[in-house]
């Protein structure tokens, strides 16, 4: 394991655009909830239900969905950067990181100190609430307060349309900007990070792929085996926090030694 991290850390070093990939691993070593997992949220919920044709179909519907986001809500406020988000802030702070792509929707790179223009939110953010008409974004805790205030489902203050938040539901088209400038980066990347992604979920999945096709070095760290690890030019196996953070230490270490 020491010899991938020293090696990682070389790539990094030498690398022009570094682009880091992002999953729920990351999160879940915050303390979120893996929501698929059992005991998780679509345990207690049927998936189906919270199709994007559902919330805009009935008031039924969104009352449905509202109880649900909020549930996921409560753990992501609480969350904390762990150190593998931080090691990623702090790439940013060195100069060797070009982006990163993340599925997570719950905004720890920017609480970490990645800045916004740095992070790709394929799959949306939960610290939003957007209207379907209007388009006009609410901060969420604004939002969840009529909650508590006993809402059951909020509407926009300017035109009455519905209230959702931020993020990408099932059914629901990704977001043709964001998607768009993942797929330029990833392909214009020389080093490809993915931390804490099974890659399973499409479109995003594909990323790796698209990086690795247009020359990229292919880095996969990841608790469980994925897809991909075959084409990955190194694979460690275990918590993003620790690997991260060690990988950081070499490449500070690195960059001590070219000044």
């Amino acid at each position: 394991m020491e010899e991938k991290i020293k090696q990682v850390a070389q790539w990094i070093v030498q690398a022009k655009r570094t682009v880091v990939f992002s999953g729920a691993g990351l999160s879940t070593e915050s303390g979120i909830p893996d929501f698929r997992s059992p005991g998780g949220v679509w345990d207690r919920y049927n998936p189906e239900d919270f199709y994007f044709q559902n919330f805009l179909a009935s008031e039924a519907s969104r009352e449905k969905y509202w109880q649900m986001a909020t549930e996921m809500y409560e753990p992501m406020k609480k969350a904390q950067p762990n150190p593998a988000h931080l090691a990623i802030a702090e790439m940013e702070r060195l100069g060797k990181l070009d982006c990163v792509i993340t599925q997570n929707i719950d905004g720890l790179h920017l609480k970490a100190g990645n800045s916004e223009e740095k992070v790709i939110q394929l799959h949306g953010t939960a610290m939003s609430v957007s209207c379907l008409n209007c388009r006009k974004r609410y901060d969420r805790e604004e939002i969840q307060d009529r909650i508590r205030k006993g809402v059951k489902v909020p509407y926009c203050d300017d035109c009455g349309g519905p209230l959702k938040p931020a993020t990408i539901s099932f059914g629901q088209s990704m977001p043709e900007r964001e998607t768009e400038e993942a797929y330029h980066r990833s392909s214009s990347s020389d080093l490809f990070m993915v931390i804490g992604s099974s890659l399973v979920v499409q479109p995003a999945a594909s990323m790796p792929l698209v990086a690795k096709r247009n020359g990229a070095r292919l880095v996969i760290i990841n608790r469980d085996p994925t897809p991909y690890d075959h084409m990955a030019d190194l694979v460690l196996h275990g918590q993003a926090g620790p690997i991260m953070a060690s990988i950081l230490e070499e490449v500070k270490k690195a960059l001590g030694g070219l000044d």
